[in-house]
């Protein structure tokens, strides 16, 4: 249940303000999102009507410009969010064959290697780590983690060296099993 006197003084609030604060809103967003800016700034204000001082307008405007900011933000997230999938969608039409080779082989050549140097591997390349939290995980010094991680890629592509030799010897035997027949 709410108070009485707090919807009274939320929608005395509202009658003074709102003229201004939609005002506010359209000088800085237009005219298509002051609606929005607006309900906002009076949900704001309602969920924190005891927060709100006595002149209200300035308190008022301060919300809304933060949601003007936010609704900024949120449009940018999405901007970037539709590259990122037009990104993927130009991805997804260059040969995929390509990709999902390239992406077994280094799978495969992973699968042989120790876990150690997966695990060095990993911290880098998956979880994007700098070398010296990356170091830390492990548990060694920077320089010694930069030694070891030389290493295990080095192991890497040897591993996928020979897991690409692997992958054309069993494509030959394949070819020659298909004119067998």
């Amino acid at each position: 249940m709410t108070d009485p006197d707090d919807s009274r003084r939320f929608t005395a609030l509202y009658d003074a303000h709102h003229a201004r604060v939609y005002a506010y809103a359209v000088s800085r967003a237009g005219r298509q999102l002051a609606d929005d800016i607006v309900s906002d700034t009076f949900v704001v204000a309602w969920r924190k009507l005891g927060a709100v001082p006595d002149a209200a307008l300035p308190w008022l405007l301060g919300v809304a410009r933060n949601v003007v900011r936010e609704s900024c933000r949120d449009e940018a997230r999405q901007a970037s969010l539709a590259a990122e999938l037009r990104a993927w969608v130009d991805e997804a039409d260059a040969d995929v064959a390509d990709g999902v080779a390239e992406r077994a082989l280094v799978l495969a050549a992973l699968a042989r290697l120790r876990d150690d140097d997966r695990e060095l591997l990993t911290l880098m390349a998956w979880h994007d780590l700098s070398a010296r939290d990356a170091a830390r995980v492990v548990g060694c010094s920077t320089a010694t983690f930069f030694v070891r991680l030389h290493r295990a890629r080095k192991r890497l592509r040897e591993a996928m060296t020979g897991a690409d030799e692997v992958a054309r010897r069993s494509q030959m035997t394949f070819s020659t099993e298909e004119y067998s027949q």
